[in-house]
């Protein structure tokens, strides 16, 4: 049996709560909670309406009535809840599964007695099944004695399933709890809570966990994290994860908003490749916060991670913003292959890691800089002797004027920061692949720059940025510039962003990051699949998915 789908479902009113349970059974659940947490209060008349939620659940169900002291609603005590957990074990209709804290288990012998008669183990056999679920939760931080909760458990021969769920500090911690799934001594659930947590959901039957929770609705989510039925099922193919499966994702911070899983699972798919691509964020400091100080060493010491970890098998990543330059920092510290761009440029989007016979290699490539230049050439034609402006003076900023000054153009480079775009020009100049000549320019300078394109390479304007209804370039600067003047944005999300929505009502000629993401991407597919990518797959999931949103 494989790993099952389970779609909790907090109880409020039992008919709603039935509703979402036959939902649940037709988007391909196997088994569903109910989170009797605020249904329960201890009397009998909510005992017989769980009761008979369970008696007429379309699924196989888990009933869990999760205490206020381990992250849940009940204020109930601990012999109330038990005594409730007895009467569905020996009912008629008994559910598949109780949920009982292992803190709550091993507090008193004498509860502990009550659960095991309720619930089918080594030492009592019944016709009519009820298994315990000995769980153990922390929604703060990964428990300081992890370690004792798991050899706890394992004492337990009661149990017939352990869970073992946290909040998730970092991708990290995803690969102890594989560690956990890895060594279990019985069916186990290990997943990580919140957005550094999905890859322990979507990865479980990879390492064979027992099950995964997923919503019915983004809204009606139990826990921190939890992806929906439909993206488990569609998105990210579930059903067709096994060992074998290698993972690639996006790296970045933020990325929950990132357009990458759509297009390359899809495109896995499309070619027959057996990989599962998922968001992989990194937060640019330890503490998941946005102070800077800490981006490259936390880059650093989550990819090496990573890598190092065989069970991942992690195979490739797209890199994004704030990490494309801390890519090629690693990359020279390791002493990985890095192409001609990336170098030039100092900053990758692209990493492909290969094992041979126990030996990992490691491959840094820039396919920003190709994509640009080719979206800038569609509009401009010949770029040898055009203007090129660029806002901004990281990653995606140097990618580009390496790519377009390889082909002749002029540099100019705004940023807010004057010593960044100095950095720039300067390692611009000293690049062998350089054909034009490059300069720094202030913002409001650019009206009088002779720019035939201004070129948006920040995230200011992205959806879920730091400033996202802003725009790189303020209106009073896209009123006085030539209306000949071409404005082009490498955000994707939204379709139309400020900067081109102003562009665009001046009558000014556009680009949109569609173009730029997916000629990116279709060179990554390639790089790690070794066959053509489906481009035009691509470029239609984008824009059908920006069209809805």
């Amino acid at each position: 049996m494989g790993t099952l789908i389970c779609a909790p479902i907090m109880v409020q009113d039992s008919g709603r709560a039935l509703e979402i349970a036959l939902q649940a059974r037709d988007l391909g659940a196997d088994l569903v909670e109910f989170r009797v947490d605020d249904l329960f209060s201890g009397d009998d008349a909510d005992a017989e309406n769980i009761l008979d939620l369970v008696r007429r659940s379309p699924l196989p169900c888990i009933v869990t009535c999760r205490p206020t002291w381990e992250g849940g609603n009940c204020d109930a005590d601990d012999a109330e809840r038990v005594a409730l957990f007895e009467r569905l074990g020996t009912s008629d209709h008994p559910p598949r599964y109780i949920d009982v804290e292992l803190a709550a288990y091993t507090r008193s012998a004498n509860l502990r007695q009550k659960i095991d008669l309720a619930v089918e183990h080594p030492r009592q056999v019944r016709d009519v099944k009820t298994s315990l679920i000995l769980s153990t939760h922390d929604f703060v931080s990964r428990p300081s004695d992890l370690t004792r909760r798991v050899l706890s458990m394992g004492a337990h021969d009661a149990a017939a399933v352990h869970k073992i769920a946290f909040n998730a500090r970092s991708l990290r911690d995803n690969l102890e709890l594989i560690d956990i799934i890895a060594e279990r001594s019985k069916p186990t659930i290990a997943l990580g809570m919140g957005e550094f947590g999905l890859m322990s959901r979507v990865l479980a039957p990879k390492f064979g966990a027992f099950l995964t929770f997923a919503s019915v609705v983004p809204m009606e989510v139990t826990a921190p994290g939890q992806p929906t039925i439909r993206d488990l099922l569609d998105l990210y193919r579930f059903r067709a994860i096994t060992p074998e499966t290698r993972v690639y994702g996006v790296v970045g911070w933020p990325v929950e908003h990132s357009l990458s899983p759509l297009v390359h699972n899809a495109g896995f798919e499309a070619v027959g490749h057996d990989g599962v691509y998922l968001p992989m964020p990194i937060a640019v400091s330890e503490d998941g916060g946005r102070d800077k100080t800490g981006a490259y060493e936390s880059f650093k010491a989550t990819m090496l991670a990573m890598i190092d970890h065989r069970g991942l098998d992690l195979a490739g990543v797209s890199v994004t913003i704030p990490h494309k330059q801390n890519l090629v920092r690693l990359a020279r510290e390791r002493g990985w292959s890095i192409d001609d761009t990336s170098e030039a440029c100092g900053a990758g989007n692209t990493l492909t890691i290969t094992r041979t016979q126990g030996r990992v290699t490691a491959d840094v490539r820039n396919t920003d800089a190709p994509a640009a230049a080719a979206c800038l050439a569609d509009v401009l034609g010949d770029l040898k002797g055009k203007r090129i402006a660029i806002v901004g003076a990281g990653g995606v900023a140097r990618a580009i004027a390496v790519g377009v000054s390889a082909l002749g153009a002029d540099v100019l480079v705004a940023n807010r920061t004057p010593e960044r775009a100095a950095g720039l020009v300067a390692d611009l100049a000293k690049a062998a692949s350089a054909n034009g000549a490059a300069s720094a320019i202030e913002i409001d300078k650019l009206p009088s720059s002779g720019a035939h394109a201004i070129v948006n390479a920040t995230p200011v304007g992205m959806a879920g940025g730091p400033a996202p209804d802003e725009s790189p370039v303020p209106a009073a600067v896209i009123k006085d510039c030539p209306p000949d003047t071409v404005y082009f944005d490498t955000v994707y999300t939204p379709f139309e962003t400020p900067m081109l929505a102003l562009a665009r009502a001046r009558g000014a000629r556009t680009i949109n990051g569609v173009g730029m993401f997916v000629r990116q991407a279709a060179m990554q597919a390639q790089l790690w699949t070794g066959k053509p990518a489906p481009a035009q797959l691509f470029e239609r999931l984008v824009r059908e998915k920006l069209a809805g949103a």
